[in-house]
C-alpha cells in the first residue's frame, strides 16, 4: 500500500478557524484592490457556470446519454424502497449532472483564477511538451509551471509515473523556451488536504528520484518536494494540496478571495435553515453553524445567508473546521 511506502511523509492535521476565515473576509472587504479582484472573478465564474449549465443533460435527454450502471440503479432503488420507474428517474438526472460538472469544474476554476493572479493558462495539448501543464508564470530568475487537479484522489499509479516522465523528459524544453535556468514545477490540487490525499501525488516525487538518482539535490523522503540539477538547469518540484496551492498562487488571502467570488456567482442571498433543522449528515450542523459570529459582524461581499455556504465549502480545504 502507498501509505506504508518508505519515505512517505507524515501528513499533518489541517485546521481552519471560522473566526480567522471571517477576519480574512473582512480584510478583503476593506481592500479596494481585493474587492475588485473578487468581483472580476465573480463575473468570469458566472459566465462560465451559466455556459456550462446550458450544456448539461436536460429533461429531454436520451437514456443512452447517461451511461448509468444498472447495478447502481437497482441498489439505489432498494435503498430508497422505490416501486415506480418515475421515482428513480428523478435521481438519474442530478447524478449525471454532478458527473458532468466534476469533469469541467476544475478547468473552469483554472481559466478564471490563474489570470487573476498573473499566471498564463497553458493549452495542454496531448503528446507535446506542454501536455502536463495547465499554467505558467515567467519571473526574473525562473519559470513557474503548474499542473492542476480538481481533488486529492485524482491519480493512480500509472498517472504518477506519467507525470514523473513528463517532468524529467521535458524540463529542458521548458527551461529553453522560457530562457530560464531554474524551473519551479508544482503539482497543485484545487481542494483537499495532505491527510486525505491518496498519496499518489507524492509518488510523482519518488519516481523522479528513481529516474534521476545522480542528479537529485533534495530527496523527497519525508517531504512533499524534491529537486534535481542537470546540465546547468535546476528543477524544483512541489506537491501543493488545497490551501498550500492557493497560498502559493496568491498569498494567504487568495483562498478566501476565490471562495467568496464562487459563492457570489453561485449562491443567491436568501433565508437560513431553521435553528431546529436536523441535518442527515451528523456533523453538518456544526460545520455550517453561525452561532459564534458576532451580531456586529458585517461585510458587503457576502450576505448572512451565504456565510453557511462559505463554511461548507471551506470544510473541503481542512481536516477540521473549528469555531
Amino acid at each position: 500500500m502507498a501509505r506504508s511506502h518508505e519515505g512517505l511523509p507524515k501528513a499533518s492535521l489541517r485546521r481552519l478557524s471560522k473566526l480567522q476565515l471571517l477576519e480574512h473576509l473582512r480584510l478583503i472587504d476593506d481592500s479596494s484592490e481585493k474587492r475588485r479582484r473578487v468581483l472580476s472573478m465573480e463575473t468570469s465564474f458566472r459566465k462560465k457556470i451559466q455556459s456550462h449549465i446550458t450544456c448539461l443533460p436536460d429533461k429531454d435527454a436520451f437514456f443512452c446519454k447517461f451511461n448509468t450502471s444498472p447495478y447502481v440503479l437497482l441498489i439505489h432503488a432498494c435503498q430508497k424502497r422505490y416501486q415506480k420507474i418515475s421515482e428513480i428517474e428523478s435521481d438519474i438526472l442530478p447524478a449525471k449532472q454532478f458527473s458532468s460538472m466534476e469533469t469541467s469544474a476544475g478547468r473552469m476554476v483554472e481559466e478564471v483564477v490563474l489570470p487573476a493572479y498573473g499566471w498564463e493558462c497553458v493549452a495542454s495539448e496531448m503528446h507535446t511538451a506542454n501536455s502536463a501543464l495547465d499554467g505558467r508564470k515567467k519571473e526574473k530568475n525562473l519559470i513557474r509551471l503548474v499542473t492542476l487537479k480538481s481533488g486529492p484522489r485524482c491519480l493512480n499509479d500509472e498517472m504518477s509515473e506519467n507525470f514523473a516522465d513528463a517532468i524529467v523528459n521535458n524540463y529542458k524544453i521548458w527551461s529553453n523556451n522560457a530562457e530560464k535556468t531554474k524551473v519551479d514545477f508544482s503539482y497543485g490540487v484545487l481542494y483537499g488536504t495532505e491527510k486525505n490525499s491518496n498519496k499518489k501525488d507524492w509518488h510523482i516525487l519518488r519516481k523522479i528520484e528513481e529516474k534521476k538518482p545522480s542528479a537529485i539535490t533534495i530527496s523527497p523522503k519525508g517531504r512533499w518536494n524534491c529537486s534535481f540539477q542537470e546540465e546547468g538547469i535546476e528543477v524544483d518540484i512541489m506537491v501543493r494540496i488545497g490551501l498550500d496551492w492557493w497560498n502559493y498562487l496568491g498569498g494567504p488571502m487568495c483562498f478566501v478571495e476565490v471562495l467568496t467570488a464562487l459563492i457570489r456567482a453561485c449562491i443567491y442571498p436568501g433565508s437560513l435553515d431553521s435553528e431546529k433543522h436536523s441535518y442527515i449528515i451528523s456533523d453538518l450542523g456544526q460545520i455550517v453553524s453561525t452561532e459564534s459570529i458576532s451580531q456586529n459582524y458585517n461585510v458587503s461581499l457576502l450576505q448572512k445567508s451565504q456565510i453557511p455556504w462559505f463554511f461548507l465549502v471551506a470544510r473541503h480545504f481542512c481536516d477540521e473546521l473549528t469555531e
